[in-house]
């Protein structure tokens, strides 16, 4: 079994501790990059929240 799978185990059943995560990682990367990569960052979330099974809608951003 490799490590992705195993990581897939753990989430299942527990989406939105797996999105609280997504989001606690995100934040800390952006802080300790004084947010450089906030978009890149950004991305990479959504992405893993698409994953876990996130189908919340974006939020508006007008």
């Amino acid at each position: 079994m490799s490590m992705l799978d195993k990581i897939k185990d753990m989430i299942k059943g527990h989406p939105d501790q797996a999105r609280k995560g997504v989001d606690k990682g995100g934040d800390f990367v952006d802080k300790k990059t004084g947010s450089k990569y906030s978009g890149q960052v950004d991305s990479a979330q959504q992405r893993l929240n698409d994953q876990i099974g996130d189908r919340r809608p974006p939020t508006d951003q007008r």
